[in-house]
């Protein structure tokens, strides 16, 4: 089985991931900066239902969990995470980290922090996995966290504490390996991307170096391989995991 993490960066690139899904055939999907919209001209944007429409096999679970929506052409969009499946999820739970939905959003009145982790059990036929999907709270200027992302993180940790079977934790969490937030979710799961020692999980269409991207796995799961992709498709770099359970 085969499950690829990626900030997609609003779908700027999304021919180019249409192409990399393609390619790589993958069974599940994590995305964060991913946009909803369903309307003729969503072909032409970089959202999900673009994606659906023009892979070469639509995926059959797609799991959206916006943090916020606003109004486009007379109709809703969202923006946020998303679960593409290729098995069904048997439970869907959308847990917000900092503030709530707001359905009517403007960058004058809002708060582009507002943030969730959303949560897919899928029925793979072998077995009931966990597939978590998170994009962090983001401070300007560093990855260090604060008081404010330890709280966010301890609240993502004590939701897997409940979970049984095989956990994979997904996502841009805008947090270097060795913060202090991260250390929540360090000390529960394996972080595949410091154990393997990722230096950036950067793209050149950004200055930025640092490694933000992870997925963390339980004890249940088999890793059979997991690696970045150096195919340019967003500003931050494609994390993939290859795995038994």
């Amino acid at each position: 089985m085969k499950l690829i993490q990626l900030n997609m960066w609003g779908g700027r690139l999304n021919s180019q991931i249409i192409n990399f899904l393609d390619s790589e055939n993958p069974d599940i999907v994590c995305l964060q900066e991913a946009v909803d919209f369903d309307g003729d001209i969503a072909l032409f944007l970089g959202t999900i239902q673009a994606i659906q429409a023009n892979v070469n096999q639509p995926y059959t679970e797609v799991f959206f969990s916006p943090a916020f929506r606003f109004k486009f052409m007379n109709k809703s969009a969202g923006f946020g995470n998303c679960i593409l499946s290729r098995y069904p999820a048997i439970e869907k739970q959308i847990s917000f980290t900092h503030l709530g939905l707001e359905e009517d959003f403007s960058f004058d009145k809002h708060s582009y922090n507002a943030r969730n982790f959303q949560h897919a059990r899928l029925d793979t036929g072998q077995a009931k996995i966990n597939v978590l999907n998170h994009h962090g709270y983001h401070i300007a200027g560093h990855k260090k966290g604060d008081a404010n992302t330890i709280r966010q993180m301890k609240q993502l940790g004590e939701y897997i504490d409940n979970l049984s079977g095989p956990v994979m934790v997904t996502g841009d969490f805008n947090l270097a390996p060795d913060s202090k937030s991260l250390g929540q979710i360090n000390t529960r799961l394996t972080n595949l991307s410091l154990k393997h020692g990722l230096k950036t999980t950067r793209t050149n269409l950004t200055p930025k170096t640092e490694v933000c991207d992870y997925i963390f796995v339980n004890d249940k799961v088999k890793v059979k391989s997991f690696g970045v992709s150096e195919k340019l498709i967003s500003d931050h770099k494609a994390l993939i995991l290859e795995f038994d359970i």
